[in-house]
């Protein structure tokens, strides 16, 4: 069962107080039309978008919450967190998604929409438009002064971690083990790379070939399509193997049928800590997406930035100091 937004404010009081759905009301009225011609005019053309949005804004709250700190390049004085080894995967579409919808919107309104709330809206957008729930985004969000690949370890799970770590990560963050299923049920859309699951599917023990907690021919056919992995790394299977294109409670039936492809999901199947939410969103859809749309909207309040914390940047991949001449320092 969602929590009303109420219980977030008392959980987030400074960030949530700040933030409200007609924050651009008035300097960007034209800011979700924008926002809703460019999302579908990037999905159409690349289905993969939604899966990559969501993933990259994921990636960029976790780690020291939603302000675009994902977005910044690297320089010769400082290595950002995108080019971070967990982020190295993350998908040129969603990137590119940001890029139009902010040079978009600089047109309309220079200056006046954060590329961290760019983010937030297309995640919510997309989710929406390939099926999933639809849930109130608050706007007003400011974007990071700080980027450091550095940060991120520790903050995003890899498909190997232990359930243990993963769930403590999540814990940190002020979410708990069902919101923590629910969100890896975003696995339902998007792909994932065959280094990524390899180990599961090649000489996995003495005893077995693949992990005995997959389908066998689910395993067998992954083994065909990863054949040549390690000198074509570009090739990757859809985690969700029924209904790739759909955000639905497909994942979590895969997960009973052994058809999970990473690791850590397939383990929550089986875990007593997170089977029970596995076999209830399994069952019950609507319960999966009252409890992600929960989950997403206090993901996209965790340590945002407000006020003198932050800059509305006029590129999403620059500092604006580092676009005006000034020195910029990340220490």
């Amino acid at each position: 069962m969602a929590l009303p937004f109420l219980l977030l404010l008392l959980l987030f009081p400074l960030a949530e107080s700040k933030l409200n759905v007609d924050y651009y009301n008035k300097t960007c009225p034209q800011f979700l039309e924008t926002m809703g011609r460019v999302i579908t005019d990037k999905q159409l053309s690349s289905p993969t978008t939604a899966a990559g949005a969501l993933r990259l804004f994921f990636h960029d709250c976790m780690v020291g919450g939603c302000d675009a700190s994902l977005l910044i390049t690297t320089n010769a004085f400082n290595k950002a967190e995108r080019d971070a080894d967990l982020d190295l995967s993350l998908p040129g579409d969603a990137f590119d998604l940001v890029i139009r919808a902010k040079t978009a919107l600089e047109l309309q309104c220079p200056g006046i929409v954060s590329c961290a709330d760019i983010m937030a809206v297309a995640a919510r957008d997309l989710v929406t438009m390939v099926g999933g729930p639809h849930y109130t985004v608050r706007l007003g969000r400011k974007d990071s002064l700080v980027s450091r690949a550095s940060d991120v370890e520790g903050h995003i799970a890899s498909p190997n971690m232990t359930l243990d770590k993963i769930i403590s990560m999540f814990a940190a963050k002020g979410l708990n083990v069902q919101e923590m299923v629910a969100l890896s049920g975003a696995h339902t859309i998007g792909f994932s790379h065959c280094s990524e699951f390899s180990n599961r599917i090649y000489n996995f023990s003495k005893t077995s070939q693949y992990d005995p907690s997959m389908n066998p021919k689910y395993a067998e056919g992954l083994r065909k399509l990863c054949a040549n992995y390690t000198k074509d790394t570009g090739v990757s299977a859809f985690n969700d193997v029924m209904t790739p294109g759909k955000f639905d409670n497909m994942y979590y039936l895969n997960l009973q049928r052994g058809l999970g492809l990473l690791a850590s999901d397939q383990a929550m199947a089986s875990d007593p800590r997170t089977k029970p939410f596995v076999d209830l969103y399994a069952e019950n859809q609507t319960a999966f997406f009252d409890t992600f749309a929960h989950a997403m909207q206090k993901v996209s309040i965790y340590m945002i930035k407000t006020g003198k914390k932050g800059e509305v940047r006029h590129r999403c991949d620059a500092f604006n100091s580092i676009q005006t001449g000034e020195t910029k320092t990340t220490a």
